[in-house]
Parts: structure tokens; sequence; C-alpha cells
């Protein structure tokens, strides 16, 4: 299925905007494209019961979630603490992300060069774990 990456891109760079991180300050926007083609926007949530926070792409995929969306068609993650910086999604949502997604689907983040890198989720988390077939 097709994506519209503009409007992710402007979607988690505006959602960024809203991120809790007083302690980092590194602040995180996500949106996600499903298979029915609706999207969903997320930013981080710092805590200072560290690890209690939520991550952008968590947040994103619980909106999704909720909304009864089950399949990540694309996906964009923008951070940084004043200008956009590199941002690959950690570890622990590379997991969060293959629960929702199938080959095809797209993963785009910002390098260390300033643009955004697209990756399958294959890529980002190579023999991946998974407890069902999808």
């Amino acid at each position: 299925m097709s994506f519209d990456r503009e409007k992710l891109i402007s979607l988690a760079k505006s959602v960024r905007n809203n991120a809790h991180a007083p302690y980092s300050g590194f602040l995180v926007g996500v949106a996600l494209q499903d298979d029915s083609g609706d999207f969903y926007i997320g930013c981080n949530v710092e805590n200072s019961s560290f690890p209690e926070g939520n991550c952008a792409e968590a947040s994103a995929i619980g909106a999704m979630v909720a909304a009864g969306g089950r399949k990540i068609v694309a996906l964009v993650a923008v951070g940084g603490r004043t200008e956009l910086e590199s941002c690959a999604p950690c570890g622990g949502c590379r997991q969060r992300i293959l629960e929702f997604a199938d080959q095809h689907t797209r993963v785009l983040y910002v390098n260390d060069a300033g643009e955004f890198e697209d990756v399958s989720i294959g890529d980002l988390l190579p023999a991946s774990f998974r407890l069902t077939d999808v």
C-alpha cells in the first residue's frame, strides 16, 4: 500500500512541539499511517520516575490501536533538542513497531546528515522475534 510521506513528515514535525521532555530536552514526534489510510500521532512524555515515560512511537501506536487500527503501513519519527537530529526508533520501539508491521512496512527517520532514511522494519530489527506470524 502507498503512503503519504509528506503528510507523515509534517504531522511528526508538528506533534514534536507537544513533547514533554523536561529531563533530556530531546523532543520526539511520530506519525504513522495504517492500512486503512488513517493517520495517528504521538510524542514522547518523560516522567521523573524513570523509566516510566512514553516513547513517541508507543504513543502513536497506542492511538492507532485505541481507534481500531492493527497494521502500520509507514511511520515517521523526528527528534532533536532544538533542530532535528538523528532519530531512529529505540530498540523497544522497534519491537513495538514490529508487532503491527509486515515486510512492506516503511520506517522513516532523520539520519545523522539531517536527511530522511527510509528503511523496512526488517532493516531496523534483523533476526527479530515474533510470537505469532503476521
